[in-house]
């Protein structure tokens, strides 16, 4: 994995694309938190942290079971298998609704149906929906318009021509992510920093021109919590609790932040329910409506189905999937680095998915308004996890209602 030095992002900073470095000094006691918190990540040996504090609360709707379907359009034997594989993958919650209907519905160890589940990346599609309701309520006039517009420290920068769409798509052109032990490193200070935000717009680097490269990069979900709370006078936990899950009927729960009353992690680290994280999907599913009523504008859902002319994999918040690949991974598909095995083509050429650390997957198929969702611990390394196998299990189980379109696998 790429490394950084404290040189070496002088360096690149130094670079035509970059901005001065112009680390700013915190008190002493802000940089005792972001130490601990460090020595926390290096006792890990991992890029992420476990314990998250401070939280805020993320009210969303009162606690209510989905609608349990009478019949099933999939087979018995197909929920078993799919629930089996989800058990013998570490997971803590299983859910397969098709049709606003749970089909299915498993918990594994102590977790149940309000247990929080810690987000990891999984927050990313709710940046994405949350920037579409924003824009539903005028408060964004666009996807396309300038981050600046909100983020005005980047005004008269080569930042300042970054969208909001390419802050969702990864395609900002900011510092690929990364890992370093070394305790400045940006990488971690943009993460775990209690000031992480102002580290964000002043330290981390612009290193491809906006638009020219997709580059998955943890900074570019960091700053919806931003965008948003700029352009709604709202806190990000209000605003996501309010306008993103009580209209769907999905309960709240917490939100880390990187100080008291500082910035919402919007890029990773939201704890919510596991069927929370399925009526996003079924949002999805059904192009931004809940029960009659629009909830995204017009066309976003398919701006997020969209990938961009960088990156085919990729579109808003939302992982793709175009001609079958074996291994995908997040970064940049030509960088070194862990890629996700998929012994076969997914079986519907219209699926969509949430999918974040720990192989946690919230699969989409919009043509059969089906959500499939595994979350829970990283899957054991043998046999590793297969990121095919347990879609393929339903969709090889179902049988299409009448009327409904017909499957028809990705292409190789």
């Amino acid at each position: 994995m790429q490394k950084i030095t404290v040189l070496g992002l002088a360096l690149l900073l130094g670079s035509p694309l970059g901005s001065p470095l112009m680390a700013k000094e915190y008190p002493a006691d802000v940089e005792a938190v972001y130490k601990e918190r460090f020595a926390a990540v290096v006792a890990q040996t991992t890029s992420a942290i476990d314990v998250y504090s401070p939280l805020e609360a993320v009210v969303g709707a009162k606690p209510s079971a989905l609608p349990v379907a009478k019949s099933s359009q999939i087979s018995a034997a197909a929920l078993a298998e799919a629930k089996a594989y989800a058990a013998e993958n570490n997971s803590l919650a299983f859910m397969v609704i098709q049709n606003g209907k749970l089909v299915a519905e498993s918990y594994f160890g102590d977790t149940k149906a309000d247990s929080l589940i810690v987000s990891k990346s999984l927050a990313k599609p709710i940046t994405a929906l949350a920037i579409g309701r924003a824009i539903k309520l005028g408060k964004i006039k666009s996807l396309d318009q300038q981050a600046s517009d909100f983020i005005t420290e980047w005004k008269g920068k080569p930042q300042g021509e970054i969208t909001v769409r390419q802050l969702l798509s990864m395609t900002s052109g900011l510092l690929a992510q990364g890992f370093s032990l070394e305790e400045m490193n940006i990488w971690s200070r943009a993460y775990i920093h209690p000031y992480h935000d102002e580290i964000i717009l002043n330290e981390y680097p612009l290193t491809d021109k906006p638009g020219s490269i997709y580059e998955y990069s943890n900074a570019n979900g960091e700053l919806i919590a931003l965008i948003i709370e700029r352009a709604t006078g709202r806190r990000y936990a209000e605003f996501i609790g309010t306008e993103v899950l009580k209209p769907i009927g999905a309960p709240g729960g917490q939100v880390w932040v990187n100080r008291e009353g500082g910035l919402a992690h919007s890029g990773c680290c939201a704890l919510l329910p596991a069927q929370s994280f399925a009526r996003m999907g079924m949002l999805v599913a059904q192009d931004g409506m809940w029960d009659g009523k629009r909830l995204l504008p017009k066309g976003y859902v398919t701006q997020m189905k969209t990938p961009t002319e960088v990156s085919p994999w990729y579109g808003l918040g939302l992982w793709l999937a175009p001609k079958y690949i074996e291994r995908r991974g997040f970064a940049n598909q030509s960088r070194p680095g862990p890629k996700v095995l998929h012994s076969e083509p997914y079986l519907t050429d219209d699926l969509v998915m949430f999918d974040g650390n720990s192989n946690q997957i919230v699969y989409i198929v919009p043509s059969q308004d089906l959500v499939v969702l595994r979350v829970g611990y990283a899957p054991p390394r043998k046999p590793e996890w297969d990121n095919s196998k347990l879609i393929n299990i339903i969709l090889g189980g179902l049988t299409p209602a009448p009327g409904a379109p017909k499957l028809v696998p990705q292409p190789r």
